[in-house]
């Protein structure tokens, strides 16, 4: 299967418009900004001009750059036409055969800390993660197809069993090519000493291979994570959890369970290095994502960062810790590049490396590179769905939904009742089509299946709908978003969900208290989070919704001087569209209309769909410009 289309075609020659150019245009902003603040229309009105040049620059430019990924198609029968390298191996999950279930934390641990010390070896092919851990433990296993389909000669097996104090585990290796035994071996100790049967195995599987080892690589490779089975324990379950957070609506939740976790973890084994730099990875996250954009948070990301590098300040987990921090905490991108490139020749098998620079080469909009970066991760990590979720995203942004889908129907073959994916993947439609019917019968779907994950679907499904004017459908979504609110594309309070709820029935008094008690509560966020501007168009958002327009305006502007596309391709974007959001409410329509036609030519989330059906733009419908507008971003060939 090609999940990259022949719709990513080759522009005409577009006007270039260099990075210097973009911030000597913002510049212009900036200063005029300033000049004029007691004149808050005509400054949006420049505002919306400057925008709309800078978007047709950066349109253009992106649109040279658009994501190129048609050689990662990485299908079975495609791979089985490779010749597969020698030195090159996958280490399977292990079977969990304790008595005791709460156990099956050591099978994991043991499985990943083996591929994790392998995969230091420059001289080997080591599959990461994500892919092998999609073939589950205990089921039958076609090692020949799965070597195929992951690029690997070799396949390690296994289980473990713990008694007590002891634990038992065996190990095979498997030339998949042939299906010979290359070894097999079984170990019986004190549980005390499973790290070094895994040191064992790891030795084994080295010599096997004919592998060359360095001498930093052997040093780390004989690293041992910790003397304290239970911290070790912990740190099993944290690692879990902050690796399955991808397009879950319960990211917050998890994340913050996974700090609890891992504090206990440290609280136990205060030199477990390991567990500090998934910490820093929570920290980073609850910061980057606006779950917790707090100088408090950020203080106690750069504190666990510093506890990593002090540790350890060599190790190339550091320089990635390091890389992750600079990148997610203050968008340092070339900082953040020159400290994965050190990590990069310490952890040579390493996918998250290749993606978290993909992940930085479209923050400042360069698509083709990051193309490229995501294609060298998916190499190492060949079925890991969040890459291609996150690739999806990358075309969503660009408007391209045959490929969004294309994408996403990938990721669903590999991990078919993925919640999230097939709820993205069911709002294809609405936002490509204007279709709400397979959102809607996804959603329905997934409740009759498990009634549990309603406050999973709760954005999504409140989104349509609003977009579908379902009144009853409304209350119920409402009810399934949590106390923490949504978290989709910006952070919306609960409060919030309240008044558009209310307003979308007429109900103005509940609105205006439900808006006003959500004003109250981001008054207090973007106190507690100065200069994140996020929070502050939200803010703006909600003054609009409460008819203060002057503060509207000047919140909305402020949030994009914050963070223009120029420094944030993604969620700058964001603050666009929800700035013309902002004028419309405001009865600002020649503005609205501008800054939508910016926000058009960028990429971003503003979709025909989303236009043609939601609420927030009805105080513009009727006005021949943005039915326009509307017409000409209708697909042209709507049928599937």
């Amino acid at each position: 299967m090609n999940v990259y289309p022949e719709e990513i075609v080759d522009p005409k020659e577009p006007a270039k418009l260099s990075s210097k150019a973009l911030e000597q245009t913002a510049g212009v902003a900036d200063s005029s900004d300033r000049s004029r603040r007691g004149k808050p229309v005509l400054t949006a009105a420049l505002l919306s001009t400057v925008a709309l040049a800078m978007g047709f620059g950066i349109w253009s430019l992106s649109r040279q750059l658009a994501p190129e990924l048609t050689s990662v198609s990485a299908s079975p029968e495609a791979a089985a036409l490779a010749v597969l390298p020698e030195k090159s191996i996958a280490v399977l999950p292990l079977e969990n055969l304790s008595e005791d279930k709460q156990n099956a934390f050591l099978a994991d641990g043991v499985q990943d800390d083996i591929r994790t010390a392998l995969a230091k070896v420059a001289d080997l092919k080591v599959i990461n993660r994500t892919s092998v851990n999609t073939y589950v433990a205990g089921t039958r296993r076609n090692l020949r197809e799965i070597a195929q389909t992951l690029g690997v000669a070799f396949v390690l097996e296994g289980s473990v069993r713990q008694s007590g104090e002891k634990v038992s585990i065996t190990a095979q290796l498997t030339d998949a090519r042939s299906g010979a035994r290359a070894w097999q071996e079984s170990y019986e100790r004190n549980l005390a000493d499973i790290f070094a049967i895994q040191s064992d195995i790891v030795q084994r599987i080295i010599s096997q291979q004919q592998a060359t080892v360095s001498p930093k690589e052997k040093a780390a490779i004989d690293e041992r994570p910790t003397k304290d089975l239970i911290a070790y324990g912990l740190y099993v379950r944290a690692k879990a959890l902050i690796a399955t957070i991808s397009l879950n609506a319960q990211i917050n939740e998890k994340l913050r369970e996974a700090v609890d976790l891992l504090d206990q973890a440290i609280e136990r084994d205060p030199s477990f290095f390991l567990a500090y730099c998934q910490l820093a990875v929570a920290h980073n996250y609850l910061y980057f994502f606006g779950l917790d954009h707090t100088p408090a948070r950020l203080a106690r990301a750069d504190s666990t960062l510093q506890t990593v590098i002090r540790l350890r300040p060599d190790a190339g987990e550091t320089h990635l810790a390091r890389a992750d921090f600079l990148y997610r905490c203050y968008l340092d991108y070339e900082k953040a590049r020159a400290e994965l490139a050190v990590a990069q020749r310490a952890l040579p098998n390493n996918s998250e490396i290749f993606e978290l620079t993909g992940y930085i080469d479209r923050r400042q909009g360069l698509w083709n590179e990051s193309a490229r970066s995501l294609q060298r991760a998916l190499a190492l990590d060949p079925r890991n769905f969040f890459i291609l979720q996150q690739i999806a995203l990358s075309y969503q942004e660009f408007r391209q939904f045959r490929a969004m889908a294309a994408a996403l129907d990938r990721a669903l073959v590999l991990i078919p009742r993925d919640l999230d994916t097939r709820v993205t993947r069911a709002l294809v439609d609405l936002e490509w089509r204007a279709d709400p019917r397979p959102l809607r019968e996804s959603i329905r779907t997934i409740l009759t299946e498990n009634s549990a994950t309603a406050s999973d679907l709760a954005a999504q499904w409140f989104y349509l709908a609003l977009c579908e004017r379902d009144p009853s459908a409304v209350t119920q979504a409402l009810a399934a978003i949590p106390d923490s609110g949504t978290a989709v594309d910006l952070n919306f309070p609960r409060s919030w969900c309240e008044g558009l709820a209310a307003r979308s029935k007429g109900d103005v008094a509940t609105a205006q208290a439900a808006f006003l008690a959500a004003h109250a509560e981001l008054e207090r966020t973007v106190k507690e989070q100065p200069g994140y501007a996020p929070a502050l168009c939200v803010l703006g958002l909600i003054d609009a919704a409460l008819g203060r327009k002057d503060e509207a305006i000047r919140e909305g502007r402020r949030a994009i001087e914050l963070l223009p596309i120029t420094k944030d391709s993604i969620d700058g974007a964001e603050l666009m569209k929800y700035m013309g959001v902002i004028y419309a409410w405001c009865g600002e329509k020649d503005f609205a209309i501008e800054q939508i036609a910016a926000t058009l030519k960028i990429p971003s989330t503003l979709s025909y769909g989303n236009l043609k059906l939601h609420p927030n733009w009805d105080s513009l419908r009727g006005d021949p410009r943005f039915e326009k507008i509307v017409t000409d971003l209708a697909p042209k060939n709507p049928e599937k």
